[in-house]
């Protein structure tokens, strides 16, 4: 090392003593700093340097004792030991002076015309006397000139004291070698030179050494300073108090904060091992005993309302070898953060409105349930419920007067079942129930029936008496399911099939539901398919005119041929297709085929397609309507689109908003199954349709019950009002012929004219007569 570390002062001490310690040194500008660092340097090796000029002058003298004059010699001793004394003491009264100020820059030079003084004094008489002496001694005064010069190297932390000093022995010498005149001379000049421009070399080096440390310094003491002062408001702020331990995890350093967190003076606290303090926690106090950083080890203390939860972080503390000498950190209290935590977790596990458990927190009861039920050998139960009838009391009474119901369901419900298992609810009008102990399937039928029972109970709205029911489905762990998963899938089977049964219902779960869920769940596959691998067919029933008994148009319905099941009834699989949301896409295949067949049968034969309501909801029906026509170059008023009177149950404004798009395109609309279901003449005002078609069970009973005759009658006298066009559907016999056509209906369609066939088939009766289309058909 080139030049000496500074003196490790108080005043700029990088790092505080302890954590405690607020003792900091201002910091000084960069400049003054390094300025600081070389006075400090300088006035550490001037000692040495100044020993090494009295000593060099010591030999020198004993050498050129009897060369020269004793007065001058003992002079120049004087001269030199004088210099050297002023120097060291002024240079160390400097370095003291200047330890907690800024030194001034004239600091440095006169620091620099000392050691020149001494260099001065020093190589006066070498050089005086150098021409006189002999060769020897001329030797060994070269040699001592450049001895001296190197001195400059331990002064080199003042880059213009050290040249100072070089520069004047140099020319020393060198004045000395060019008075002397002799044929060395010159290779001697030259040697000096090159040493000093090596001395100079490392002067400046070290120079740059010295800044850049000068500057870590600053950078490192302006860390510190703000690290401290992060601290100190850390402290102060009380978010968390801080802490350090010995070796042997005893207590050295606490602050304030600590002994109001565990209740136990300061005095109580420094000098006793950490763990122990906190009750002897063993999870600490293995961190502790790992030597390695930890971080928010919680730990519990005492008792009652007084039970508090810190968490404690620490961080070891290592000498330079590597030494283990405690550990430094923090702890803070937890015990509120804690107590919120367990709040919200119980807040996220309730039912809002009825304080129940809700689905999540029910799902892990059901798993505790299971698991006790596989180790003791006694079955659970899973009791799912759904409300009947719950919806028209939100709609009639309001969402407020539909929870106070939903809060008594819940009432009656936890009432009935008391401590033979947990009520919970799953959301909106479901709830559930696990069943501890489901041995005895009897006593569950029992408990359902109960329920039902008990739901059933009319519920007081605003002075009005409302009834709701409840379907009930229930599985049985692990027999029926030995997952939660698997189990709530069961029981939601078993509640499918009872809410199918009908209102007020209970049904345990079968494999039977197992196996038809299953085969459903397939029929969806194939279905979902069967439109890309073009398995549907469009068959064509004709419509008979009335009076002239001529073939007027065809109704086309769908068919499937499955690969495997052979033929799927449309029973079957529309309502599914409705469910699983393919009926657009399968009503537009309908619709397009059916156009485009229609179009390549002469004028005026029209065709019919039925429309589903689910297709209605859809407000690009009309469009893809129009589309299919205008591709088919067929006229609008050859079609016409069949709906039931179920689409006046759902979003009607906005289906007649869609029927009435539709017959502005010139198509015509009818209105299917008249007299079934929720059937209403109000219905036939909406001048919305063109035509009217009375279900076939109308045409059947009017054989035998003359009121239906009267009801026909009326029909058709309405419809004719309003000047529609009225079919009569499933026509089988000649009598029904008949009768129909007596009582006004305008066109027939049944199995008397022949069961749908296929576009080829439907081709061959156009512009036929029923009697031939029958034998057509027949063939």
């Amino acid at each position: 090392m080139l030049y000496a570390p500074a003196r490790k002062t108080k005043a700029r001490s990088l790092v505080p003593p302890d954590l405690g310690s607020s003792v900091v040194a201002e910091a000084m500008p960069p400049e003054a700093q390094l300025r600081s660092i070389r006075l400090e340097a300088l006035a550490e090796f001037a000692p040495l340097l100044a020993g090494a000029v009295v000593l060099s002058c010591f030999v020198l003298t004993g050498i050129l004792f009897r060369q020269i004059e004793l007065s001058h010699v003992i002079a120049w001793s004087l001269l030199v030991i004088a210099s050297s004394w002023i120097m060291v003491r002024r240079l160390e009264n400097n370095a003291l002076l200047y330890v907690r100020r800024e030194p001034p820059r004239g600091a440095l030079i006169e620091a620099g015309v000392l050691m020149g003084l001494v260099a001065a004094a020093w190589a006066s008489i070498p050089a005086a006397v150098y021409r006189s002496q002999p060769d020897d001694i001329q030797t060994v005064l070269v040699g001592a000139f450049c001895a001296m010069m190197c001195g400059a190297l331990a002064i080199a932390a003042v880059p213009s004291a050290a040249v100072i000093w070089a520069g004047i022995l140099a020319g020393g010498l060198g004045l000395a070698l060019h008075l002397g005149g002799d044929r060395f001379s010159l290779p001697l000049t030259i040697l000096v030179l090159f040493h000093l421009g090596f001395v100079f070399a490392v002067i400046r080096r070290n120079a740059h050494l010295l800044s850049d440390r000068a500057d870590r310094e600053a950078r490192q003491q302006v860390d510190v300073e703000a690290a401290t002062r992060l601290m100190r408001e850390y402290e102060e702020r009380g978010t968390s108090c801080l802490w350090q331990t010995d070796a042997a995890h005893i207590l050295t350093y606490a602050t304030p904060g600590i002994a109001v967190l565990l209740g136990r003076p300061m005095n109580r606290l420094v000098g006793s091992a950490l763990p122990a303090l906190i009750g002897g926690s063993g999870t600490l106090g293995s961190a502790m005993l790992g030597r390695a950083a930890f971080n928010g080890i919680e730990v519990e203390f005492g008792e009652g309302r007084n039970r508090r939860s810190i968490a404690f972080s620490g961080t070891p503390i290592v000498d330079s070898a590597g030494g283990f000498l405690g550990f430094r950190g923090s702890c803070s209290d937890v015990t509120e953060t804690r107590s919120s935590e367990r709040r919200l977790r119980q807040l996220a596990s309730l039912d809002v409105l009825t304080e129940l458990p809700n689905r999540m927190r029910m799902r892990e009861l059901l798993g505790e349930a299971l698991l006790s039920a596989r180790a003791s050998g006694r079955p659970c139960g899973l009791v799912l419920l759904d409300l009947d009838g719950f919806k028209p009391v939100n709609d009639t009474f309001g969402h407020p007067k539909g929870d106070a119901v939903l809060k008594t369901v819940a009432e009656r419900l936890v009432a009935q079942i008391g401590n033979h298992g947990i009520v919970g609810r799953l959301g909106g009008d479901e709830f559930g129930i696990v069943l501890h102990d489901a041995q005895n399937r009897k006593t569950v039928n029992e408990l359902a029936d109960t329920l039902i029972a008990q739901v059933s109970e009319p519920y007081v709205l605003d002075g009005v008496s409302v009834r709701i029911g409840v379907s009930i489905g229930s599985a049985f762990g692990p027999v029926d399911g030995d997952t939660v998963d698997d189990l709530v899938k069961k029981a939601d089977l078993a509640l499918y099939e009872a809410k199918a049964a009908g209102r007020g219902t209970y049904r345990q779960f079968e494999r039977s539901m197992q196996t038809e869920a299953e085969n459903r769940l397939r029929l969806e596959h194939d279905l979902r398919l069967a439109l890309q691998l073009n398995q549907f067919r469009l068959f064509y029933q004709p419509l008979i005119d009335a009076q002239t008994q001529e073939v007027k148009g065809f109704e086309a319905l769908i068919r499937w041929q499955h690969p495997v099941r052979g033929f799927v009834s449309p029973a079957e699989f529309v309502p599914l297709a409705e469910e699983i949301g393919l009926i657009h896409e399968m009503g537009e295949w309908v619709a397009r085929t059916a156009i485009r067949d229609c179009a390549q049968w002469p004028s005026p034969i029209s065709v019919a397609v039925n429309l589903s309501p689910i297709q209605l909801g859809s407000p690009g029906l009309p469009a893809m309507i129009s589309d299919a026509l205008s591709r088919a170059k067929l006229a609008a008023n050859r079609l016409e689109l069949e709906v039931t009177e179920s689409v006046f149950l759902q979003d009607s404004e906005g289906s007649l908003d869609v029927l009435r798009r539709l017959r502005a395109l010139g198509v015509r609309i009818a209105l299917d199954d008249f007299g079934t279901g929720y059937s209403s003449l109000g219905y036939l005002n909406r001048t919305i349709f063109n035509k009217l078609k009375i279900d076939g069970s109308f045409v059947r009973g009017a054989a035998n019950r003359s009121e239906t005759v009267s009801i026909i009658q009326a029909i058709v006298t309405l419809a004719n009002c309003f000047g529609m066009t009225i079919t009569a559907e499933g026509v089988e016999t000649q009598e029904d012929w008949c009768r129909m056509a007596d009582l006004g209906c305008h066109q027939m369609q049944g199995y008397l004219f022949g069961r749908p066939v296929p576009f080829e088939r439907a081709t061959d009766l156009v512009g036929t007569h029923w009697s031939e289309a029958r034998r057509l058909a027949s063939a």
